[in-house]
């Protein structure tokens, strides 16, 4: 790859140019209340659920799902089908559910969009072929059998805490889904909608070929399969123990875990289950926990003139910290009245509640915060030590009641450290593998075990704020993200795609913490981010990597990407800096080249890709935050401008 030296093309000026009207565009967007908030996308499952669940509950008549069936529409692709991702040559299930929902929204099946759906889920292999949760979502409304789906019993909600395995050892989305998923199992309920539909049409092999059976894989894993056929001969002779208890406990949990503004979890998923659940339960849609969970859903909506989508989750609090980083790193002033406002917000929404981490985290004391604008029992230390660096970054009226805020937070995180030394996002030592082999969890999301780029947020986090450095929570954490670097140099990235998020996270704490100590590590990893730029000048990473590792680092230009290794390879540095060494000449030219692809890119101040880059699970669940291309390109013009500066580069 021959890259032009971009030194000359990025004068002062043009730089600075760049920068204001970056920070000038996010200042226009800041909401009065002092937060800022922008767009979660993923795929077109979460509107077609949602559809799904007005029809099960008649409350679509009062929702404009008709606009919705725009939005599916729109979001068909030529091939036929629907997208994981962007540009991923459709997925199976997404186009089902898809499917689903036009015909739930009357489309008929010789409508050109269903002909020509049909033929891609054909070619696909069909319903037979769809994941677990796409099989449930057609059972409710008695286009899929429910022998075809696993078995779960209720009794799981009454196993005691000292028991191998319990409800807390699934992560806290899937406890979240699951609990409610226990009492819809054990009703295996049909529900009437209007219109009423079939999808035989999807079956590959014909309606009358359909085995309703769990995969197996003709390994050790097939315990699970035929663990599911004892539950399910037991539910056929009612012989399952404490059946009646453990809805009762399961139904408790949701009630108990439901916010005030009807939320569940945060997130979709949760919130969806809990109301099938509920209706399960011939819970009343005047209900005012019915209601107000229908009215948590419409919130996630978003609705133009003539479109209507969901979001999956809702991100106020991690992208207010990551713009207030932005906005102070590239030259505001620290004590500026939008960032008091916003950092007062923060203090605000900070957790004093004990949530669901409490169970196996016996010492902790409250102090974390989440993603969303409500979440009490599940803030995340990924949200908590970003908020931390921002609040660190700002100064605010009562600077000792924001210091008072981030040492409880400081604590928290610290009793959140996992037994192998890094971090997960929401709980402890939740990393019992197992779970992803069971025919429930064909998502391989059932866990949330420590990962690279949350242990790497600590440690940065620890440099930037001087904050437990040189403690033995410290030094097991660098340990463990120092193990965990791969043999080309790169780090996995577990919640950003893929490897320049992970690579530019652990560059970014390390170059603060462990330059003298690390510095090969350091080197590696940016020689690994500098081999991987394009001819552009920018950097991509497609989805595919978490399947394919010849994709680590490949992928087209976007400017989220590009402003991670910007970061990554501006901390390596001023690591070696820092330690008396020459940073390389081929890092220097791929930052300028870097930073004349996002000057070059910016339009009106933002830059805009279709990329996903955001990962909610590796492989099969992908998000594209709207706001990341804006704030993570100004953090890089800003450092760029910091460095620059300092006669570094």
């Amino acid at each position: 790859m021959q890259l032009q030296d971009s030194s000359v093309s990025v004068t002062p000026d043009r730089l600075q140019d760049a920068i204001a009207s970056s920070q000038n565009h996010l200042l226009s967007i800041q909401y009065p209340e002092g937060y800022w908030w922008a767009d979660l996308e993923s795929n077109v499952t979460m509107t077609a659920e949602v559809v799904l669940l007005h029809k099960i509950w008649d409350t679509d008549s009062k929702r404009p799902l008709a606009k919705a069936e725009t939005y599916l529409r729109r979001e068909q692709k030529a091939h036929g089908g629907w997208e994981l991702y962007y540009d991923d040559g459709g997925d199976l299930s997404t186009s089902v559910e898809a499917y689903m929902a036009l015909r739930l929204l009357g489309v008929p099946t010789s409508d050109p969009a269903l002909v020509a759906a049909r033929e891609f889920i054909l070619q696909q292999g069909g319903i037979s072929k769809t994941r677990i949760f796409t099989k449930l979502h057609l059972a409710l409304i008695g286009c899929y059998d429910w022998r075809g789906v696993p078995s779960i019993p209720s009794w799981l909600m009454l196993l005691p805490d000292n028991f191998p395995f319990t409800i807390y050892e699934m992560s806290s989305w899937a406890r979240g889904s699951t609990v409610p998923l226990l009492i819809v199992f054990d009703q295996k309920p049909v529900f009437e909608v209007n219109p009423a539909i079939k999808l035989d049409e999807l079956y590959s092999e014909g309606i009358e070929n359909v085995k309703y059976e769990l995969p197996k894989n003709n390994d050790w894993t097939d315990v699970f399969v035929w663990l599911d056929d004892a539950f399910k001969w037991s539910e056929n002779l009612n012989l399952v123990p404490f059946r009646q208890e453990g809805l009762k406990a399961a139904e408790k949990w949701v009630l108990e875990r439901q916010e005030a503004t009807g939320d569940w979890g945060g997130i979709i998923p949760a919130m969806l289950n809990s109301l099938l659940a509920l209706r399960c339960l011939r819970y009343s849609k005047y209900d005012p926990v019915v209601e107000r969970g229908l009215q948590a859903v419409d919130r996630f909506a978003r609705e133009t003139d003539e479109i209507y989508w969901v979001q999956p989750c809702v991100s106020p609090v991690w992208d207010t910290a990551l713009v207030m980083r932005a906005l102070v790193e590239s030259g505001l002033e620290p004590n500026r009245p939008e960032l008091v406002k916003a950092g007062e917000w923060l203090i605000e929404k900070q957790i004093l509640d004990y949530g669901d981490w409490a169970v196996k985290n016996k010492r902790g004391k409250p102090g974390a915060w989440a993603f969303e604008f409500d979440n009490r029992f599940y803030p995340d230390v990924d949200d908590s030590a970003v908020v931390m660096m921002a609040l660190s970054a700002v100064e605010l009226p009562n600077e000792d009641l924001k210091q008072a805020a981030i040492n409880r937070c400081l604590r928290w995180i610290v009793s959140m450290q996992c037994s192998q030394g890094g971090w997960a996002a929401f709980d402890l030592n939740n990393n019992q593998d197992w779970l992803n082999y069971l025919p429930y969890a064909d998502l391989k999301a059932m866990i949330d075990p420590n990962t690279v780029d949350v242990t790497a947020r600590v440690l940065e986090m620890a440099g930037r704020c001087d904050l437990l450095v040189g403690s033995q929570a410290f030094k097991e954490a660098l340990a463990y993200t120092i193990a965990e670097q791969e043999a080309d140099g790169s780090w996995f990235g577990r919640w950003g795609v893929n490897y320049i998020y992970g690579t530019s996270g652990a560059l970014s704490a390390l170059s603060l913490v462990a330059a003298a100590s690390h510095y090969d590590n350091i080197e590696r990893g940016a020689n690994w981010l500098q081999s991987c730029q394009n001819a552009d000048g920018g950097w991509g990473e497609t989805c595919k990597s978490y399947d394919d590792p010849a994709y680590k680092g490949k992928g087209d230009s976007t400017a989220s990407q590009t402003a991670w290794a910007l970061t990554g390879l501006m901390a390596a540095v001023e690591a070696a800096t820092s330690q008396g060494i020459t940073p390389q000449t081929e890092w220097k030219n791929a930052i300028a080249s870097g930073v004349d692809y996002l000057i070059r890119t910016q339009q009106e101040g933002k830059w805009d890709e279709p990329y996903f880059t955001g990962t909610g699970f590796p492989s099969h669940f992908y998000l594209k935050y709207h706001l990341y291309q804006q704030h993570f390109s100004l953090t890089a013009l800003g450092r760029y401008q910091q460095v620059k500066k300092a006669g570094l580069l």
